[in-house]
């Protein structure tokens, strides 16, 4: 029969990982609150990719998902979480975190090509206007 627990941590170990956990109860959150802002943002940029479609809202499922679960009192007392999940927290943080970095440049490269520095008209929109 194999031992599902695990190996018993040092309190060191254990202080780590608790420290790790109120980063993720605070980092995943505040990956959630990105993403919301970052599709305001999108939706005032032209483009002929639906980028919420096609990152935003699956990594707002993930984060809000997450964030569900980090939060619930189910989990929270749950050493399991602490001592294995960690390191699976400590991936979807590191995901989320790269996606979030992609998005920025994405919008960033975008505003400079259309001309809009805050999700304003685009050049297109303001050349129809005239001609």
């Amino acid at each position: 029969m194999t031992d599902l627990k695990g190996p018993e941590l040092t309190g060191q170990e254990l202080k780590v990982r608790m420290i790790l956990d109120k980063v993720y109860k605070r980092e995943i959150p505040a990956a959630r609150q990105a993403l919301e802002e970052l599709k305001a943002k999108f939706s005032g940029l032209e483009s002929r990719t639906d980028w919420y479609k096609l990152r935003i809202e699956p990594l707002l499922r993930h984060a809000r998902t997450l964030e569900q679960l980090l939060l619930s009192p189910e989990f929270s007392r749950e050493t399991s979480r602490l001592t294995r999940g960690v390191v699976m927290f400590r991936s979807d943080l590191v995901y989320l975190r790269e996606n979030l970095r992609a998005l920025q440049l994405i919008l960033k490269s975008g505003a400079v090509r259309t001309g809009t520095a805050g999700g304003g008209q685009s050049n297109r929109k303001s050349k129809r206007n005239h001609g």
